[in-house]
């Protein structure tokens, strides 16, 4: 009995729960089982890898910061692709068909400094560009297809805890696979490591699709509008998406104008290798997660998204003061920053997930899904990294110009930037979360209170009673 408990499925009480049909317990198998290779498609494409790839190709941080852009542009392709989706009433198809081209494409980028021709230089680099750029529009059918079909497959109930163990498990995995991939990037030089990465992680990429050819396909509501114009008037004047959409633009803004950075910060400035980032950054964040992930899911399901999204947040946003005090070759600062911001971002992106599913309307999910995604990827991420670049550009001359000194030396325009997104991080989590509604009657008083309450528990006082009854 104790081995068949340690061998079953800890999604087992969860199914029993919600008293799910077999045939729907082996979809969710396949589901698990995609993304599990889309974790590992995004952990190869999106990672350091591409961060050494730009320096590679000769991308100054303007270019850098252009080449993480272009890709969230193409978010942009998910409002007229929601509405084909929502009159052809499936999403199965489009997401197979759109989903393989659009990880394939990742092939291709690993291959282009061997078909390319060398001159001229900037060739290579915005081929690149455009691949990645043709893969974002591709991918945004895996978007508004994927997640309003788990809200239907996945009951709200047991949600939380469902996504929370499925990322433990995929973190699981995605530690060893990270690490192998710091190891051929270290080991292998020139362009032959990154060419590795990224073919096999479009092979990864495209087998992530094929797994959800075994998950059976929920029909769209026929209802649903059809226009784009209806949608966003009927976002514009739902106040509990509308008002979680303005939200997470604005951090998604505030985070990515420095966040986007780090990496690159990390292999340049401070010197560290592929493995000492992978190893302090990916590796770190997974393991933190497996052990955290899950008591986010539990408090999500019992106090809603509201109250976890306000502590998470701003616990986040605090993290990049750690590497204000980085030094080169010194991987210590990194390790802290990913280990601590782990544990909260993992929490913000699973009370953003629960709240996109919570808040959107099931005649309309696909579209809402797609607006949101437009609006925060475009106003949000793109154009914070967008403007974090141009801000890395232009800060050296005005420092320059200004005779900004700091102990008789000039700042480190990094320092400075990391810094300035802190500020607006803080500033988008107390001017924009008290708004949002959340998607359950508990309150952030009943979370701190329960807190209090489980901190008790552990006081000296009681320890010490507790060690004298058990002797």
């Amino acid at each position: 009995m104790k081995l068949r408990r340690i061998f079953s499925s800890p999604f087992t009480p969860l199914y029993d729960e919600a008293g799910l049909t077999q045939k729907l317990r082996r979809g969710l198998m396949f589901v698990i089982l995609g993304n599990l290779g889309g974790n590992l498609f995004f952990n190869m494409t999106q990672g350091s890898a591409l961060v050494g790839y730009a320096a590679q190709l000769g991308a100054n941080d303007f270019v850098f910061g252009v080449l993480v852009a272009i890709p969230l542009f193409g978010t942009l392709a998910q409002l007229p692709a929601a509405m084909i989706v929502s009159k052809a009433g499936k999403r199965k198809i489009f997401m197979l068909t759109y989903g393989v081209v659009s990880r394939a494409m990742w092939i291709l980028v690993g291959i282009v400094p061997y078909v390319v021709p060398l001159n001229p230089g900037w060739l290579k680099l915005w081929s690149v560009i455009f691949l990645v750029g043709i893969s974002s529009i591709g991918g945004s059918f895996i978007n508004i297809c994927f997640t309003p079909w788990l809200a239907d497959l996945v009951p709200l109930r047991i949600r939380g805890r469902w996504i929370s163990c499925r990322d433990r498990i995929i973190s699981i995995i995605g530690v060893c696979a990270g690490i192998l991939m710091a190891l051929v990037l270290d080991f292998l030089p020139g362009f032959t490591g990154y060419s590795i990465v990224f073919i096999f992680g479009g092979v990864v990429g495209v087998l992530d699709m094929l797994a959800f050819i075994s998950v059976e396909d929920t029909p769209v509501i026929s209802n649903a509008s059809r226009r784009i114009g209806p949608v966003l008037k009927r976002v514009r004047h739902d106040k509990k998406f509308f008002s979680f959409m303005v939200f997470w633009t604005a951090w998604a803004f505030s985070t990515n104008f420095g966040g986007a950075f780090i990496g690159r910060y990390a292999l340049g400035p401070l010197n560290l290798s592929f493995l000492e980032v992978t190893l302090a950054g990916q590796v770190a964040a997974a393991l933190i997660t497996v052990f955290v992930i899950s008591k986010w899911g539990r408090v999500i399901d019992r106090y809603g998204s509201k109250p976890i999204m306000f502590i998470s947040c701003m616990m986040t946003a605090l993290m990049p003061t750690v590497m204000l005090f980085s030094r080169p070759d010194n991987v210590i600062t990194f390790l802290i920053f990913n280990l601590v911001g782990a544990a909260f971002w993992s929490a913000a992106n699973l009370a953003c997930v629960n709240m996109q599913m919570s808040c959107s309307p099931d005649d309309q999910r696909p579209a809402y899904i797609a607006v949101f995604a437009c609006v925060t990827s475009l106003f949000g991420s793109s154009l914070g990294v967008f403007l974090g670049g141009a801000f890395l550009e232009w800060l050296p001359g005005f420092m320059e110009w200004a005779d900004v000194t700091i102990r008789g030396s000039r700042p480190d325009q990094y320092k400075v930037l990391f810094f300035v997104s802190v500020l607006m991080r803080i500033t988008a989590v107390l001017v924009f979360v008290p708004k949002l509604i959340n998607d359950n009657d508990a309150t952030l008083k009943d979370l701190v209170s329960a807190f209090k309450e489980r901190l008790t528990d552990y006081s000296p006082r009681r320890i010490y009673k507790w060690i004298r009854y058990r002797r």
